[in-house]
């Protein structure tokens, strides 16, 4: 079984997603929380366990998921 994700890193997600209300890349994330992209994209499902849902478009970025 995998190595579960930094538990400090995923609350920074949830200070820095926010601050990004129209979206962000997952490159952006990575440069700001100092990581690999590919960190980015492992800790992803670990939001989501969370409760933070996001969705990505077609061009790569990511959103909050709100319910209209």
């Amino acid at each position: 079984m995998g190595r579960r994700p930094n538990q400090r890193r995923l609350d920074q997600y949830e200070e820095i997603i926010p601050r990004h209300p129209n979206s962000i890349r997952s490159s952006e994330l990575a440069r700001l929380l100092q990581v690999p992209r590919s960190t980015v994209r492992r800790d992803l499902p670990a939001l989501e366990e969370q409760g933070t849902l996001l969705i990505e478009d077609v061009r790569g970025l990511l959103s909050l998921f709100r319910r209209r």
